[in-house]
C-alpha cells in the first residue's frame, strides 16, 4: 500500500487520544497501511523478569497508528498535505503549503 508519509517525517495526530501531539515516524507497516510515531499511542506490556530484563516490569513500547490518522508537518510546524514537488531531475516530495507560496 503506498503512503504519504515515510520513516523519519514528522507527523501530527489527527484522531485519537494522542490528536494533536507531534512527534517522528519510527516504523511503516505498507501492508497494514500503519505507522508507528515515537512517543505517541504507547502500550503497556508486563514483563517476566529474565535474562534481559533481570528485573522484569512493565514495558511502554508505541503502538500503531493507521496512516489516515496522521498529517505531515511542514517547516512553520503546522499539518499540511503531500506533493509532489515538479523538479525535472527527480520528484521528491513536498510540504503542499509551502508548494502554493513558493
Amino acid at each position: 500500500m503506498k503512503l504519504h508519509v515515510k520513516k523519519d517525517d514528522q507527523v501530527v495526530i489527527l484522531a485519537g487520544e494522542d490528536k494533536g501531539k507531534k512527534g517522528r515516524i519510527i516504523d511503516v507497516d505498507r501492508k497494514n497501511g500503519r505507522v508507528f510515531v515515537e512517543g505517541l499511542n504507547l502500550k503497556s506490556r508486563h514483563t517476566k523478569p529474565n535474562a534481559k530484563n533481570p528485573q522484569g516490569g512493565i514495558v511502554k513500547s508505541p503502538g500503531s497508528i493507521h496512516a489516515s490518522n496522521v498529517a505531515l508537518v511542514d517547516g512553520k510546524k503546522t499539518a499540511t498535505k503531500a506533493a509532489a514537488e515538479k523538479a525535472p531531475a527527480k520528484k521528491k516530495a513536498a510540504a503542499k503549503k509551502a508548494a502554493k507560496k513558493a
